[in-house]
């Protein structure tokens, strides 16, 4: 895949130490002036020091650069946490001449350990220096910000608007404690077009449900989660409005570049060997077919049954009925694994056989289709399956 660079945003790496040996695990991505930024952020109440950081300076002005680190979340550490983050920022803002309102910092790793400050005023020189505007930067950035992640997840894209060349660049790192309430462990996506903040944040706001808001790997909400957009306005063009073919056109060209990147995740979810889609549709709201999609997604039963490629559809039934939601009329429930139809109007289905069953679970992706009712409210969720190796990848997370 081609990765394209976006003109007006620079990137360096750099291994700084903060937790693991011979890697980068540092990352600065600085903007030029005139960037706009949207984020959004954990709606957890033990959000991270970076991230509560992160949102003061993000009400002040807009930022000049963003300082990312790897291994060490900063998340549980109180005050002296939060003067860490903020003293971080000072580093790399006295580094590029800004203030340290322009900086917001992002963290990822393991929770309840202070950040070694020292290694950040030790490699910050160096990463600054190295700071360019090409597709190895960012081909660097995205291995760096890696945690329990297998491979890095970056893609890029160019659209034509209203005949100007726009170009879309993210990356995004997450496998595990993944059910995002605002966004996913940590996602940057930058473009060259002119987007004014007040937009950008809308356009941010309305991707981020029909992409990093509709994926799950186990249920567990991070402290650290944040989905930063970054537009340069480096391309030679008008500013996008609200209700204009140019901003349905960017929506579209934004939202597919950040389903790859949060698909990518659940495929590369920690121990996973399923890639699993979950579309409900026909309930009374879209809160409801969300409440169905999840339940079965989180649903230990489904998961460990789709590891095991048994179509044990029971689970994915009673999974379905346990659901919080406003009214199910069961008579009405229909359910598909990869087109077989294993239960129709709320009862087995007379075609159905097991050997069909088996064939529908067998491969790597597999669909999972939940019709409620009549409406033509509907949701996707992708999760993964859960298997052996999930479970030994936490256990031994801080060993």
């Amino acid at each position: 895949m081609t990765i394209h660079p976006v003109k007006g945003i620079r990137l360096a790496t750099v291994a700084a130490g903060v937790r693991y040996a011979g890697r980068d695990d540092m990352v600065v991505i600085e903007c030029q002036a005139g960037t706009s930024c949207a984020a959004v952020f954990t709606r957890n109440r033990f959000s991270a020091a970076p991230v509560q950081v992160a949102r003061q300076h993000l009400q002040q002005t807009a930022p000049r650069a963003l300082l990312i680190n790897s291994g060490n979340a900063n998340a549980g550490t109180g005050e002296q946490g939060t003067l860490d983050a903020v003293q971080c920022c000072q580093l790399l803002a006295n580094n590029l001449g800004c203030n340290v309102t322009e900086v917001l910092p992002y963290s990822t790793g393991v929770i309840g350990q202070y950040l070694p400050v020292p290694a950040f005023e030790q490699a910050m020189p160096a990463c600054v220096n190295k700071l360019r505007e090409d597709s190895d930067a960012w081909d660097r950035a995205a291995k760096a910000i890696m945690t329990t992640d297998t491979v890095s997840k970056l893609f890029s894209r160019k659209t034509i608007i209203n005949g100007f060349e726009v170009t879309l660049t993210g990356m995004s790192k997450g496998a595990g404690m993944i059910r995002p309430d605002m966004a996913t462990m940590l996602a940057f996506v930058a473009t060259d077009a002119v987007i004014e903040q007040p937009v950008l944040q809308k356009l941010l706001n309305e991707s981020t449900a029909l992409s990093f808001n509709r994926i799950t790997v186990d249920g567990d909400t991070s402290t650290n989660d944040a989905c930063t957009l970054l537009a340069s306005g480096a391309a030679e063009m008008s500013p996008i409005a609200v209700g204009s073919n140019e901003y349905d056109q960017f929506f579209t060209a934004l939202t597919c570049l950040m389903q790859d990147l949060a698909q990518a995740i659940i495929r590369d979810a920690e121990g996973a060997t399923k890639f699993i889609t979950i579309n409900v549709s026909g309930a009374a709201t879209e809160d409801d077919c969300s409440a169905v999609a999840y339940t079965v997604a989180e649903s230990p039963l489904v998961k460990t049954a789709l590891y095991a490629s048994d179509p044990n559809w029971g689970r994915i039934l009673a999974a379905v009925g346990r659901a919080p939601v406003s009214e199910m009329n069961i008579n009405q429930v229909s359910i598909w694994l990869n087109d077989v139809a294993i239960v129709t109007a709320g009862k087995p289905d007379q075609g159905y056989t097991e050997e069909a069953g088996q064939k529908a679970v067998a491969g790597a992706d597999i669909s999972i289709d939940i019709r409620l009712g009549d409406s033509t409210k509907s949701v996707t969720v992708w999760t993964s399956d859960l298997s052996h190796e999930y479970i030994r990848i936490n256990a031994e997370y801080r060993t």
